[in-house]
């Protein structure tokens, strides 16, 4: 996909001045054929379009957000390949002025499916009243039976009991699988230290977590199997871009050129910061000592990503690398494997 449609945007928004959109309907509009020559072929721009106006619609707060970061989530959306609104892929969710693009968890099975080498990735919820057994160790296992009714099929929820926990599936193209499974009790701390949640009991406002505990548990298993499962740079961004809702800082210039990588701690959630930013000195990335192993090692990873000669090539380049290399070095290759991207699909128009 071609950046350039993109950056037309910016100029053209440069040059206008004073007479840029003042909300996003207005702006979608007005750059609706620049958006239609960025998408990726795969993706329909009066779809798009379509769409993005709808989930606009539905959610009124949005109209208080700048809606420069409206048009970015709906740009960062399409270059990740996930459809926002009723799909579930993906929501465009207000956080004070700034809107912030949230990935769905169906949004990042699709996202892992796409990678072609996961070749399904589920998760299902358990309930007091099924049979579940899970063992660990040299020989794993995992064993489900939901609670049935006549005729064999499942019985209702209420019959099943309340949630007792749930677990996520992933099968490799290799066949292998493998699983994770996290209590009621995991589910909850994890939700009690969400953002969003807590900002909700603060205010004594419901949260998706209040009104859909199932689909967050479910999400949740997603988000943490995904962790052990080979990812694509498009998975890797949705995965950082739902730890940082809410602080995003996602902005319309590095959405165009292709600059917006979220590096996350995988352990805490909180976002690193490269040496000279910020204040905190506990989440800087220390370069300098390894400066020439890593320079080798990223000259390395971006020679072979500039001889892939198809995408699924270049994919396999940046899978290998995302095990060797840590986060901060990954920005950068995750950079140089756009470039190659866009230039793989400039060459086949």
């Amino acid at each position: 996909m071609s950046l350039q449609a993109l950056k037309n945007i910016r100029q053209t928004a440069a040059a206008n001045g004073a007479s840029q959109p003042q909300n996003f309907p207005a702006m979608l509009e007005q750059y609706k054929g620049e958006i239609a020559r960025a998408l990726p072929k795969h993706l329909n721009p009066d779809r798009m379009v379509r769409i993005a106006l709808t989930a606009f619609r539905m959610t009124p707060k949005l109209a208080d957000c700048d809606p420069r970061s409206v048009f970015a989530a709906v740009i960062q959306s399409s270059q990740l390949g996930l459809e926002i609104g009723l799909m579930g892929e993906a929501h465009l969710v207000p956080f004070g002025n700034q809107c912030q693009l949230i990935p769905g968890y169906t949004g990042l099975m699709k996202l892992a499916r796409n990678s072609g080498l996961v070749i399904d990735i589920y998760a299902e919820v358990v309930r007091v009243n099924d049979k579940f057994s899970l063992k660990l160790g040299m020989n794993r296992d995992l064993q489900h039976e939901p609670l049935t009714a006549a005729g064999g099929f499942p019985s209702s929820d209420e019959e099943r009991g309340e949630v007792a926990g749930f677990y996520a599936v992933g099968v490799l193209k290799d066949g292998s699988r493998t699983f994770v499974a996290m209590g009621r009790a995991e589910i909850e701390r994890i939700r009690d230290g969400s953002k969003g949640y807590q900002a909700a009991k603060k205010y004594k406002k419901e949260s998706t977590w209040d009104t859909d505990f199932v689909a967050m548990g479910l999400k949740t298993a997603i988000r943490r199997i995904c962790k052990f499962l080979p990812k694509s740079p498009e998975l890797a961004t949705a995965l950082a871009m739902d730890e940082q809702a809410g602080r995003q800082n996602l902005n319309l210039d590095d959405v165009i050129n292709g600059s917006y990588t979220p590096v996350v701690d995988e352990d805490t959630g909180e976002i690193k910061e490269l040496e000279g930013e910020g204040d905190s000195k506990s989440t800087k990335i220390q370069t300098a000592p390894k400066a020439v192993t890593k320079l080798e090692k990223l000259e390395k990873v971006a020679a072979a990503l500039r001889t892939a000669n198809s995408i699924e090539a270049l994919d396999e380049v940046y899978v290998r690398a995302e095990g060797e290399l840590e986060d901060a070095e990954l920005e950068v290759v995750l950079r140089e494997y756009r470039k190659c991207k866009d230039a793989i699909s400039d060459s086949l128009i």
